[in-house]
């Protein structure tokens, strides 16, 4: 709903014609191109420590926050960005007339100064931050002229993921001809961008005002390391979004490889590239196999970043498949556009790799990006085959279409085998049932307590409906009671704490591995489980309904082998990589804030430390 402020007089009401037409005059020099085509204009962000002056009518700002954020600001606390076009009485009534639901915003002058509500409520969909919203009213309501303004509202713990929100609403990538006569087939952001200097830039200044727990406004500036964060972390969401968005005749193997080139380049970091032939000669059976059939060979890329001092090793493992065609399992005609997309995890793994080295991570690690097209043709893999993982394990060929999980086994044995690292981390679009991972159990197992709370808090505040690890031992029996947006997968079922409690529970996790390894292709499980234990049945038949999320995840765990020390962490993230057609830059974030208390920025630092339950729907109403 958009509402406009009428003046109560006709004096005032002939000011406000007169200074309207005075606008659209200026107007039609100043925005003349921009109006036929808006694409033609190419966005740089900036991030600013404070607000700056700025006179709306030649740069535009746009105002978003919670109403009960709005209602605390006082407008000498904005009157920077809205004077001498607003008022302090226009400003009052505004926040006044704002009744969101689920937004809702409202004109301050013309439509240069603009004033945004994000929803009241959390809910599954909708963070404390309102990402989704704050996304959704940038790109609706800035105007893509020379200069303009976002200034966001929020508390400090929200400031990262509003910023992230923000970066969503500006995608890199396009091939309009229309817009673009002279674009040409590049895959770096700086050649996108020079592309398009013929047609115009606009910068973006994006803003804060903080509100403190006690209702004040924050007076400090932003410091510079944090500035510096939030800039290479807008590099690294939109590098993942163009990655992702770019089709596979720009963005097949090869090109996906000198992407990871360049970014080794520009970090200074180690790559390892393993090819072709040297896949399979090495063991590497599952890239290898995925891959042999399409025109251009699947890759292993490792990136590794090992500062002095290091205690930890942690890999980050992504699943690339540049193009997914489902391979001799040919998905239909209406279920393959956007599989351009399946490259996500490993486009994600990129942007997080190269934010947190620039952010002066603290600990080894290691990105790790399995390569690959899953294409149709001779040398394709058929139904049938058996393949041998670098885990050593064989593996019955049932659906060519299930490529990601056998993918994702050879590089977190991989991280294992080769890195020793005590953390693994893999992030995929691995199953569409992902979608509708619903139910939120609660982890006791203490290898990964810590990490299942925090990816709890931080899921909730970074945004969008997420992916999860895939090892859980207790199911919670109200999961409503927590409005969080991350959904775990349980794959083991909860035994009581106890020496001969403890000893079942190991021999069912190898029992449970045999069965997969044995009995299951790398499609969903034909087996079921039925406890207690003295039971386990095998089906003859193939149940799709037979927890796909969590089968696929458990795949990848078997060959990881349940006795691994370390900790892993499997993120299905096959929803949030894109909104409608165009990628989020997901994953980016979470990374960042998982793994936040290894950088040297006390944003994100202040994130990653909070290792506390979610709330209650009842708290995080407002």
């Amino acid at each position: 709903m958009e509402k406009c402020i009428h003046l109560q007089n006709n004096n005032n009401k002939s000011r406000y014609v007169m200074e309207k037409k005075r606008f659209l005059n200026f107007s039609n020099s100043r925005y003349k191109s921009d109006l036929t085509s808006k694409q033609k204009m190419t966005v740089d962000l900036k991030f600013n420590a404070k607000l700056t002056q700025a006179d709306p009518h030649f740069k535009p700002v746009l105002i978003i926050g919670q109403l009960r954020h709005l209602n605390i600001l006082k407008f000498s606390d904005i009157k920077l960005k809205l004077e001498p076009r607003v008022t302090e009485e226009t400003f009052t009534k505004a926040v006044a007339c704002l009744h969101p639901s689920p937004t809702d915003k409202i004109s301050l002058y013309l439509d240069v100064a603009t004033l945004a509500a994000v929803p009241l409520k959390c809910s599954r969909h909708n963070t404390p931050s309102r990402a989704h919203a704050i996304t959704r009213l940038v790109k609706n309501n800035t105007l893509n002229v020379n200069e303009e303004n976002v200034v966001i509202v929020c508390e400090r713990s929200d400031l990262f993921a509003s910023a992230c929100a923000v970066v969503r609403a500006f995608p890199l990538y396009s091939r309009k001809t229309a817009n673009n006569p002279n674009a040409r087939v590049t895959n770096s952001d700086t050649d996108i961008k020079n592309a398009n200097d013929n047609f115009g830039k606009t910068l973006v200044n994006v803003e804060f005002i903080v509100v403190e727990k006690n209702g004040t406004i924050a007076r400090n500036e932003l410091d510079a390391v944090d500035l510096k964060c939030l800039q290479e972390v807008e590099k690294a969401i939109r590098l993942t979004a163009r990655i992702i968005d770019t089709p596979c005749n720009e963005m097949n193997v090869d090109n996906f490889v000198e992407e990871i080139k360049r970014i080794a380049r520009e970090l200074n970091c180690e790559s390892t590239i393993i090819r072709g032939e040297q896949l399979r000669e090495r063991g590497f059976g599952g890239i290898y196999g995925v891959g042999k059939g399409a025109a251009v060979p699947p890759a292993l890329v490792l990136l590794s970043h090992e500062p002095k001092g290091a205690q930890e090793t942690i890999a980050l493992v992504g699943k690339g498949i540049v193009y997914d065609t489902g391979g001799l399992s040919i998905k239909g005609k209406t279920a393959m556009p956007g599989m351009k997309r399946d490259c996500g995890g490993a486009a994600a793994i990129l942007g997080a790799f190269y934010a947190a080295v620039k952010c002066d991570f603290k600990q080894n690690l290691h990105a790790i990006f399995c390569l690959a097209e899953n294409s149709v043709g001779p040398l394709a893999t058929r139904p049938d085959d058996i393949h041998t993982l670098y885990s050593g394990r064989t593996v019955e060929i049932n659906n060519t279409d299930a490529e990601g999980r056998l993918v994702l086994a050879d590089g977190v044995c991989y991280a294992q085998k080769d890195l020793k690292a005590n953390i693994i981390l893999d992030m995929a679009t691995l199953t569409g049932a992902q979608l509708f991972v619903a139910p939120i159990p609660k982890s006791t197992n203490i290898k990964i307590e810590g990490f299942q709370r925090r990816l709890k808090g931080l899921s909730r505040r970074q945004g969008r409906m997420q992916g999860c690890p895939a090892i859980l031992n207790e199911y919670e029996e109200e999961p409503s009671k927590y409005n969080v947006l991350t959904a775990p997968m349980p794959v083991v079922v909860h035994f009581e704490e106890g020496a001969q409690e403890k000893k079942n529970l190991y021999i069912f996790n190898r029992l449970l591995e045999s069965l997969l390894l044995a009995f299951s292709g790398n499609y969903v499980c034909t087996h079921h489980v039925s406890y207690p234990l003295t039971y386990v049945a095998l089906s003859p038949e193939r149940d799709r309904n037979n927890a796909q999320s969590s089968c696929a995840g458990l795949f990848v765990g078997a060959h990881l082998g349940f006795d691994y020390p370390g900790i892993w962490i499997h993120v299905d993230m096959a929803a949030p990589v894109h909104f409608g057609e165009r990628a989020t830059g997901y994953g980016v974030a979470l990374l960042l804030t998982l793994f936040g208390n290894h950088t040297n920025c006390s944003m994100l630092q202040e994130i990653a430390s909070n290792d506390s339950e979610p709330p209650t729907k009842r708290v995080c109403r407002d």
